[in-house]
């Protein structure tokens, strides 16, 4: 160890009066002296110099936080572990010291001019090599199944019991699938009863919703069974109105549950469990796990993102057969945002393509339309104008008003 080290460590031991830690020492020299960690640094430090091993007496800098570490921190995890009866795999640290151990840490590095790693990043490493060698787990930056914080803020107090904390993150995870609904009068989300807002009232028979059950629901009350997960949420890639079916290969969606307690399930066995309790209603395909990024990925609308739909239309005069030829006309149609939806839409003029129309003629008042256009044209304002809020459309097209009478989503496409 060259004399330029040594003599800096000394001006450092002579600033602390000689109260400094090993762990505290060896950090202020992490960049320069070899060891197996700060702790192996200072003692090499200290023998280098030739002093006395630490005695023990309270670090100016960290006031013998490490000893808390090893003394507490692994026996409160457990105890949160077993209170919780969570089952992970990957961890990551964080923590919560006093500010006037992060101060005095700071205001030594810059007395003496020390360029190395702060305080809060020692603690962090400290306790995930103390979680590791002990829970046989692994810390993981990039997709951690929990977060354990450690909360030091009391140990500078006096007469607290027990100052340190522990709390543990469960992070969700992500289930990414298609769903098919079979029938209509379902919603894909929770919808909240209008009267009482979800809170249950005489109207909603105390359920707090507006309807008995949607797609959301029927899969994700048995997926939260088996992860005792606290709370559900669904993401679609859009979604269609309640009366319309969500046919062929169906709709992708991502179902995130909020702290599950066991992440390793069978996801083929709770398909199977939920295909039982839908009745037919709905069917959910090709379930996965998947990343927390995917959820915002089908929600972005892109010039990729198609749909195809099967409409029945009625007419109010009558039509003949050649007339849907006229239907070719309809390309780019500009949408002033529904009236059905103005009240939780912003209002403004929407330009969508229409990439394909097939038509097949029933009678002189009744059509079928197969529609593939790019994602987010309203399909039924398509058809009936809207009150010419859709231009052009089938009504103006025809000369005749029209109106959806049914309607199937039968192709999603998303990236």
């Amino acid at each position: 160890m060259n004399q330029e080290i040594l003599n800096k460590a000394e001006e450092l031991i002579n600033y602390t009066n000689g109260n400094i830690c090993n762990h505290c020492l060896g950090r202020k020299f992490s960049d320069c002296v070899e060891g197996d960690g700060n702790e192996d640094r200072g003692i090499r430090i200290r023998e280098s110099l030739n002093l006395d091993a630490y005695n023990g007496e309270e670090c100016e800098i960290c006031h013998n936080l490490f000893n808390f570490i090893e003394d507490d921190v692994l026996d409160l995890v457990n105890e949160k572990i077993e209170l919780l009866k969570v089952e992970f795999d990957t961890f990551v640290v964080g923590c919560k010291l006093p500010k006037e151990i992060v101060e005095k840490d700071q205001e030594i590095s810059d007395d003496l001019d020390f360029n190395v790693e702060i305080i809060k990043k020692e603690v962090n490493r400290e306790i995930g090599k103390l979680l590791e060698a002990n829970l046989k787990q692994n810390v993981d930056f990039d997709g951690e199944d929990v977060l354990v914080m450690a909360d030091f803020r009391r140990i500078l107090k006096e007469d607290i019991e027990n100052p340190v904390k522990v709390r543990l993150q469960i992070n969700p995870i992500f289930i990414e699938g298609r769903y098919r609904k079979l029938v209509r009068g379902i919603p894909q989300t929770k919808w909240p009863c209008t009267k009482c807002k979800g809170r249950g009232c005489e109207e909603c028979n105390f359920t707090g919703k507006q309807y008995p059950e949607s797609v959301e629901e029927l899969l994700s009350e048995t997926v939260l069974k088996h992860t005792n997960g606290y709370e559900a949420k669904f993401h679609g890639a859009g979604r269609e109105d309640i009366d319309v079916r969500m046919l062929g290969t169906g709709r992708p969606f991502v179902l995130e549950i909020k702290e599950p307690k066991i992440r390793k399930i069978d996801l083929e066995r709770i398909a199977e469990e939920v295909a039982e309790v839908a009745k037919g209603k709905t069917e959910y395909l090709n379930l996965k796990f998947t990343e927390r990024k995917r959820k915002a990925e089908i929600k972005v609308s892109s010039p990729d993102t198609y749909k195809v739909y099967r409409a029945l239309v009625k007419c109010e005069d009558d039509i003949k057969e050649d007339d849907l030829e006229k239907l070719q006309s309809l390309h780019m149609i500009q949408q002033r945002t529904p009236i059905r939806v103005s009240h939780r839409r912003a209002d403004k003029i929407r330009e969508k393509e229409v990439k394909n129309i097939e038509a097949k003629f029933i009678d002189s008042k009744t059509f079928e339309m197969i529609i593939k256009t790019e994602g987010g044209l309203y399909i039924k304002e398509l058809i009936s104008s809207d009150e010419g809020r859709s231009n052009p459309s089938v009504t103006e097209v025809l000369g005749t008003q029209a109106i959806c009478a049914e309607l199937d989503v039968i192709e999603v496409g998303i990236k």
